[in-house]
């Protein structure tokens, strides 16, 4: 009989994640949707859809595929995968690094891999955080087991759901640790950082072929999925351990739960529950609980590493400035990096929720306390560069973030003017390209 997980196995297997600090290696996320000239959504069973790319992807790269009830849902190789979201999204999990540079090369090579699949036909490949005229109710879902039972049971905690699952695309950065103490402090300077960050990366201000009134509506939309899963969460906010998060995560209830082959319903059980009680004589082994720490989304995600969460999907050059944004912060001048985050904290009186949604809605054009967020956005990108010369990293890779920060505006902005001058997709979508 398998030893039943305790508390305590739980926590140990965050200390045992602490990387050597001579060892600290830097992976990025990057999700991307696919559109037809219309702007209508590509579905998995097109003929040209979402399965007809992956299948040019896995012959063109020589990866090996992954397939669940027969579909084809995901490629593996060079110690990276690529992986659907619910809608359809294309997603990049790539391979861990030491140098930036090979962050860069690897998801160059992955945009080279899409255009060429996708070369001569009615797709085109979207750098922003929110698929800017597809109707989500007509945008299908894969055929993926775990996203079935979450097309039923998220919309039961917030009426956006379906929009974060088949609209959004972001842009993530994992980065190590080397200790409690050190995870913590990168925590707490990334959740304190974290409405900057949704404000330079802000990339979604258009919706179903609309103005959402937001620069980032995909920020918006993840407050209206299901709190308890969500944002801050109130075990580690003001004082992370390993300990409060792994309380965290036994006390958020699970959507889902595999004790074979089969996805299954959770019944709206916790992991605690799973772990004392068992599921009709199942118990949960160590595989199931990494498992459930995928199926909860607030802003910054502990698990084997620090997985920054913040910012929409914004242009190649812009995705890379973001992981090499975060590197020099974390990595290179960390503990300045926490003081200006002590000190954007203070510098207003809104709640973390409320200072996020002062973000989401007005980009760098946002005021932050006595200030403009593009003002603090300039220092904190100029914190970025000194910690990458601290570490001997490619500084340039920071431009294309500075050039935006010097507008005032984020990104998302260019959006808005393309859209208002002539809102054709033809037009924004020029303008959205990836």
């Amino acid at each position: 009989m398998t030893q039943r997980l305790t508390l305590d196995d739980l926590v140990a297997s965050y200390h045992a994640f602490a990387a050597p600090r001579d060892r600290w290696l830097i992976g990025g996320e990057y999700e991307r949707a696919v559109v037809r000239g219309d702007g209508r959504a590509v579905a998995y069973h097109d003929a040209d859809g979402i399965r007809w790319i992956l299948e040019g992807l896995r012959d063109r790269l020589g990866w090996k595929e992954k397939r669940e009830d027969g579909f084809l849902v995901e490629l593996g190789g060079e110690g990276a995968s690529i992986t659907l979201e619910p809608g359809g999204q294309v997603e990049l999990s790539g391979a861990p690094f030491a140098r930036l540079a090979d962050l860069d090369a690897e998801v160059r090579k992955n945009r080279d891999a899409l255009h060429a699949v996708t070369a001569g036909h009615d797709l085109h490949w979207t750098s922003c955080g929110l698929t800017p005229f597809a109707k989500i109710a007509e945008i299908p879902f894969v055929p993926k087991g775990r996203y079935a039972i979450m097309q039923e049971f998220l919309p039961q905690y917030g009426d956006l759901a379906h929009w974060m699952m088949k609209g959004t695309c972001c842009v993530q950065v994992n980065l190590d640790y080397d200790s409690e103490a050190d995870c913590a402090e990168k925590f707490h300077a990334t959740i304190d950082l974290a409405p900057l960050n949704v404000a330079m990366f802000a990339n979604s201000p258009l919706g179903e072929g609309r103005e959402t009134g937001w620069m980032s509506y995909r920020g918006h939309i993840w407050t209206r999925v299901d709190p308890r899963r969500t944002g801050f969460p109130a075990q580690v906010r003001d004082g992370y351990t390993h300990r409060g998060w792994v309380e965290y995560l036994l006390d958020a209830p699970m959507m889902f739960f595999k004790p074979g082959d089969t996805w299954l319903p959770s019944g709206g059980r916790t992991f605690r529950q799973w772990m004392t009680e068992g599921i009709d004589g199942h118990f949960p082994t160590m595989d199931h609980w990494l498992l459930h720490q995928t199926s909860v989304f607030p802003e910054v995600r502990v698990k084997r590493t620090i997985e920054i969460r913040s910012a929409d999907a914004v242009s190649l050059e812009l995705a890379v400035a973001f992981c090499a944004f975060w590197t020099g912060l974390l990595y290179g001048a960390l503990a300045e990096t926490r003081a200006l985050g002590q000190r954007f904290r203070e510098a207003t009186t809104l709640s973390r929720e409320d200072g996020f949604a002062e973000a989401a809605r007005h980009g760098l054009e946002g005021r932050w306390g006595d200030r403009a967020l593009a003002a603090w956005a300039t220092e904190a990108v100029a914190l970025a560069h000194k910690g990458l010369r601290a570490i001997g990293e490619d500084e340039a890779l920071l431009d294309p973030l500075a050039a935006q920060v010097a507008t005032g505006r984020s990104p998302g902005a260019a959006l808005l003017d393309a859209f208002r001058a002539d809102p054709s997709p033809a037009n924004v979508l020029k303008v959205a390209a990836y």
